[in-house]
């Protein structure tokens, strides 16, 4: 049984070691493919492989053609649309995801941003503060249940949609739930995106959408660039030279951005939501012991595909 560990952004050596006892412990062997450039590395190091963890790795019908002995794909993190779920499917490989384990570092990068962006991206200007105003939690899974437990600490009034969630389990967490997308954007001063990048997301967030926002409305983004309508963004931020934008996923448009809106938008170089000691060490381990779990005892419980 061989594991391999395939990062073209490494993990730390602290998360690396915890794998590797994880997966030595069971029996199996580990495998490890790291800062590797291009496709073909990937190729060669899934031919002989049964399990793969990955971090932003892409998994696509190619690579599954070459990992002919592969059981099952564990995307270190909560995101996995980088795995395409459907070949999987049909090579009867397991993919799976290790949610919770990243959200604490997301959260708290959203919450920095949101000080970031008050305070006029530290400028030396008068900024505001974030005591009082309206926080809306667009998706209210692990990251932004820990965004609202933050956003408490520093005494805003937190607002969140999420479908899927029970407004019983927000209101028993102090969070106000919204019905619908557009009354969420028309109550809060500020909106923390977490939604996952799927058909009905994509390009979702859109001029309309976003107009409704208050006057110094800010967006932030730590979820996935495909959510956001590039086009659109730009047009309302030349229309309304009061809104701000932040993310931690330089958009594709991203030099007409920096160019136009100096001061209202800002990007890091790349994502960094999961850029922790702590979250590196959590998912790269939780991975390792999912693949142990479904080697040995068929367990699947964050099995992401069908």
């Amino acid at each position: 049984m061989k594991v391999l560990v395939a990062t073209e952004k490494p993990f730390a050596k602290v998360a690396v070691d915890g794998i590797r006892k994880e997966i030595e412990a069971a029996g199996y062997d580990l495998v490890l493919l790291e800062k590797y450039s291009g496709k073909a590395p990937l190729l060669e190091a899934v031919k002989d492989v049964d399990a793969i963890i990955i971090r932003s790795d892409v998994i696509d019908a190619e690579v599954l053609d070459a990992a002919k002995q592969l059981k099952i794909v564990v995307r270190a993190g909560a995101g996995y649309d980088n795995v395409d779920l459907a070949a999987a499917t049909a090579h009867g490989v397991c993919v799976m995801n290790t949610p919770g384990q990243n959200s604490n570092a997301v959260a708290e990068l959203a919450l920095g941003m949101m000080v970031y962006a008050v305070r006029n991206l530290y400028n030396g200007t008068s900024g505001t503060e974030l005591l009082g105003k309206k926080l809306g939690i667009h998706a209210y899974g692990n990251v932004g249940r820990n965004v609202a437990r933050i956003a408490k600490g520093f005494g805003m009034e937190i607002f969140a949609h999420d479908p899927f969630c029970p407004n019983e389990v927000m209101e028993k967490e102090g969070v106000h739930p919204i019905g619908t997308v557009e009354e969420l954007y028309r109550t809060c001063d500020v909106v923390s995106l977490h939604i996952p990048a799927t058909a009905e997301t994509k390009n979702s967030i859109d001029y309309n959408l976003l107009n409704l926002m208050p006057k110094g409305g800010v967006l932030v983004n730590t979820a996935r660039k495909e959510v956001i309508n590039e086009a659109e963004l730009l047009k309302l931020m030349q229309d309304r030279p009061d809104f701000k934008y932040l993310t931690d996923i330089m958009p594709v448009l991203h030099a007409e951005f920096a160019e136009h809106f100096c001061g209202r938008y800002f990007a890091t170089p790349k994502k960094m939501g999961a850029q922790t000691a702590e979250a590196n060490i959590n998912a790269g381990i939780a991975a390792a012991v999912q693949i142990v779990g479904f080697v040995k005892d068929g367990i699947e419980k964050y099995r992401v595909n069908k």
